[in-house]
């Protein structure tokens, strides 16, 4: 079985509004630590299938670094939506097929920004992600807890922002997580987010 290794993507975030350049290069570190993972699992995985079956004695541990993979995986995953679609500078507000969907789904796109900021300021750590139906182009708000918990499946990540402390913190204290959301619409990049668009 030939084994997929992923490689660590760079992103150029430097100078973000509200986001240090400590901040994002200690949440590099952390993406990086998944990529890491994510191989690390993926190798020990198939050293178990090498002989085309899990023995007995082998399932325990099996299980266990197949529910890993997920968790890990996602980690990578989600930075690299979350990293995708920030830039130094963005636009403020959507335009284009982006805004249209967000208007279609939720009447305005004042409203699908109220939505995502209360999701996104929910107690708990996690992720606040714009999905999109891809049967029916719709957009909707959703909470995702640990990276592989909570994510709709066959959606499509339009825009994904990490809640967790060490997104923000130092640069927020812990409870200022809604200064930190309104720091992170000051660089959403509107035109990575509409790209996604399936419709």
């Amino acid at each position: 079985m030939q084994m997929k290794t992923y490689t660590a993507k760079t992103f150029n975030l430097s100078d973000l509004n509200g986001i240090s350049n400590q901040t994002l290069e200690m949440h590099f570190k952390l993406y990086e630590g998944y990529v890491t993972n994510t191989n690390l699992l993926t190798e020990r995985i198939s050293e178990i299938l090498s002989d085309g079956q899990v023995d007995k004695e082998e399932m325990p541990a099996y299980s266990e670094l197949t529910r890993r993979l997920g968790f890990e995986y996602n980690g990578m995953v989600l930075h690299e939506y979350y990293f995708g679609n920030m830039k130094p500078g963005a636009a403020t507000t959507p335009a284009g097929k982006l805004k249209q969907a967000m208007e279609q789904s939720f009447g305005s796109y004042e409203n699908w920004l109220a939505d995502f900021k209360a999701v996104g300021t929910s107690p708990g750590v996690g992720w606040a992600i714009t999905f999109q139906d891809p049967r029916t182009g719709w957009l909707s708000n959703h909470w995702v807890t640990l990276h592989n918990d909570g994510n709709i499946a066959g959606y499509t990540p339009i825009i994904v922002m990490d809640a967790w402390e060490h997104a923000f913190v130092p640069d927020y204290k812990p409870f200022e997580r809604a200064k930190y959301v309104d720091a992170y619409f000051q660089n959403i990049d509107f035109e990575a987010a509409e790209s996604r668009l399936k419709k």
